[in-house]
């Protein structure tokens, strides 16, 4: 079939460019030489869908059935899913390849990928900086030229902030717009698929066929997969709004310049340009961070010794479990099991849990309200560009904050995604964040193809 060569010359420059990274800790799985075990079967049963020629790497946090699923986590050393993510399959189906899978934070818990058993995934522009998190691993791999697309998660900017650091397109999509059946849960109502790229095409793409309703995942959206096309007459129609609390005094110099040469580059351009509020901003780190540990705890109580992952020996099974998690989990992940179990127990639920979700409903009216006058709402990604490694592991608080502008998208359910826009004095990546009302990726895939093609 033809491309079949072409496709595995694909591979073995995968195989290349890895041992030539290999410090840069992205990987932690290798599956090449399956990899070209599939590619015969694709040749073998005439397979040559959309995502054809392009290889895969996924985050170690995503179901394939028969492969390793760690999250970067002792507790599930050596564990092999029986299973297949439904993303897995509709990109398998259309002729997509899978190489690896790739580090991450622990169970996705983090801001850098150094809460990892594998070690820190390492910025692919200055090793000494963190990749971001808690998709790192998948950032890298696209960043460094190792494969075309990359999937993540995001549950509170996971897959935007790394893609920010690391200088390529990640794409969170409206909550409910890809099948979370086969991905790990870590907070249930905010987790997302989320797919990085160097090419604004691959991200188009892979979203087109990874998207749509699973009847295996109620919280998927029945909306039907759509084809998307760039209209340049509709998108200079577009109104973008640029909220006032994403320029504060916490933003880095070289980011704001980003900011407002975005926003000259659009007006000059013809865009409608809108100032805007997005008053509850300062209230989404506790409300996000209340509510996704709440949620870690329960999700992640099933990791206890007996049913699957680790097991210590005990004199008895509450011995036995105890020693399990105690060893099994890293500290990041203890941190938010203990606090996600504060949150709910008796007597603190009402003051905690409860008026966190009151909250999240009001910064989601925040957003509502700012839609019915701009169609995109443009901000940093970050508020500063990547940091080094061991920056702000020793300050949780520090590490958290670095969320600020990704976390209030993730409480309202909305798309998001990064868009590399240059680099700082020192060569670091910076990205800035194209947010849309929920489902329509459409727009911000219009205004992101005409920076993509006019902006330097």
């Amino acid at each position: 079939m033809p491309g079949i060569d072409l496709l595995k010359n694909k591979i073995l420059k995968y195989i290349d460019v890895k041992e030539k990274y290999q410090h840069l800790n992205c990987i932690t799985h290798d599956f090449s030489a399956l990899a070209l075990d599939y590619i015969n079967e694709l040749d073998q049963n005439k397979i040559k869908g959309p995502l054809f020629g392009k290889i895969f790497a996924i985050k170690d946090n995503i179901n394939i059935k028969g492969l390793p699923t760690t999250c970067a986590s002792k507790i599930l050393n050596n564990h092999k899913s029986i299973y297949t993510s439904t993303a897995i399959k509709r990109i398998q189906k259309s002729g997509g390849v899978i190489v690896a899978k790739t580090n991450l934070d622990e169970f996705a818990m983090g801001s850098s990928n150094e809460y990892s058993v594998y070690g820190p995934s390492k910025n692919p522009i200055n090793p000494k900086y963190v990749s971001g998190g808690s998709s790192g691993g998948s950032a890298v791999a696209v960043a460094a030229g190792m494969v075309d697309i990359a999937l993540g998660s995001d549950t509170g900017g996971s897959v935007r902030q790394p893609a920010s650091f690391c200088g390529v397109f990640g794409l969170k999509p409206t909550y409910g717009r890809i099948s979370r059946y086969g991905l790990t849960a870590f907070a249930s109502s905010f987790d997302q698929i989320g797919i990085f790229s160097k090419k604004l095409n691959d991200i188009v793409s892979t979203f087109e066929v990874v998207s749509g309703y699973d009847k295996n995942d109620t919280t998927s959206s029945k909306l039907k997969s759509e084809k998307f096309i760039y209209s340049p007459e509709d998108t200079k129609k577009l109104t973008i709004g640029i909220p006032n609390e994403y320029i504060g005094s916490s933003i880095d110099s070289e980011v704001k310049n980003k900011l407002f040469n975005m926003k000259s580059f659009l007006k000059k351009n013809g865009f409608r340009i809108k100032e805007i509020s997005l008053p509850l901003t300062n209230k989404s780190i506790p409300t996000y961070y209340i509510l996704t540990t709440a949620e870690a705890a329960s999700n992640l109580s099933r990791y206890d010794g007996v049913r699957y992952g680790v097991r210590n020996k005990g004199a008895d099974i509450v011995e036995m479990y105890k020693k399990t998690r105690s060893s099994g989990f890293g500290k990041e992940v203890k941190r938010r099991i203990i606090l996600g179990t504060f949150v709910l127990s008796s007597g603190y639920y009402d003051d905690y849990y409860n008026k966190a979700l009151k909250i999240r409903r009001l910064i989601k009216n925040d957003f509502d309200n700012a839609f019915q006058g701009v169609d995109l709402i443009l901000t940093p990604t970050s508020p500063f560009p990547p940091f080094k490694i061991g920056e702000k592991k020793k300050n949780p608080i520090k590490m958290y904050l670095s969320d600020i502008y990704t976390v209030p998208m993730s409480l309202a359910g909305l798309p998001a995604m990064n868009i590399p826009v240059g680099v700082n004095k020192i060569g670091l990546p910076i990205g800035l964040q194209l947010t849309a009302n929920q489902f329509e990726e459409n727009k911000i895939f219009s205004l992101s193809n005409f920076i993509n093609k006019n902006f330097s």
